[in-house]
């Protein structure tokens, strides 16, 4: 018999794109967020890399949490997120050199990215196979969701375009400071300012 209260699955999937999202609610994942969110396409392609290792590792982690060792489970979580950033990481390579060049070291450094490892032992570790793959679709979508956010403002400022197709003509003159670490700081600060606005306002998931 289901218990009355336990949460639907449903809300495991909804709650990472706003009531618990992870960057602009948790604030987490800021390194990667401020970084590669120069441009809208470096944004998606680090956000989707992010969701599979995500949807991937909560997978795994939920399968094996009952035969791994309390004293050694942070290091077989770490193991089995490496295994799936390598996998993307070559995944990328394949697909386009450019775009692998222009993420450089933070792809690898998705192994360590706290979202991925908080979500291994806050959930994946305690839930079952069908729950984590949702809650890591979820925060992966709204992790995804955010650094899009970000990317489509400061390229748009900063360059004038939109995934590299010119919106203002060629005589548009960009804001410098958006495609530089500050303009990252700004932007950031500006979407976390408008969701606390929206939850003042009530604004749910």
């Amino acid at each position: 018999m289901a218990d009355p209260h336990e949460t639907p699955p449903i809300d495991e999937l909804l709650k990472g794109l706003w009531r618990e999202n992870p960057v602009f609610i948790q604030v987490l994942g800021t390194c990667p967020t401020l970084a590669v969110s120069n441009t809208a396409r470096n944004a998606l392609a680090m956000g989707l890399a992010t969701l599979v290792v995500l949807v991937g590792s909560n997978v795994v982690i939920s399968s094996i949490r009952k035969l791994v060792p309390q004293q050694v489970r942070m290091a077989c979580y770490i193991l089995v997120i490496a295994t799936f950033v390598t996998i993307v990481d070559y995944a990328i390579q394949a697909i386009s050199l450019d775009l692998y060049r222009a993420l450089g070291a933070f792809i690898a450094l998705i192994v360590v990215n706290c979202i991925i490892l908080g979500r291994a032992e806050a959930f994946a570790s305690k839930n079952g196979v069908g729950r984590s793959a949702l809650d890591g679709i979820g925060m992966g979508l709204g992790f995804c969701v955010a650094l899009s956010c970000l990317g489509v403002v400061r390229e748009i400022l900063g360059y004038g375009t939109l995934f590299g197709v010119a919106l203002f003509g060629a005589h548009y003159q960009g804001w410098v400071v958006m495609i530089l670490p500050s303009g990252g700081f700004l932007t950031f600060a500006a979407w976390i300012l408008f969701a606390n606005w929206l939850r003042k306002r009530g604004v749910s998931s």
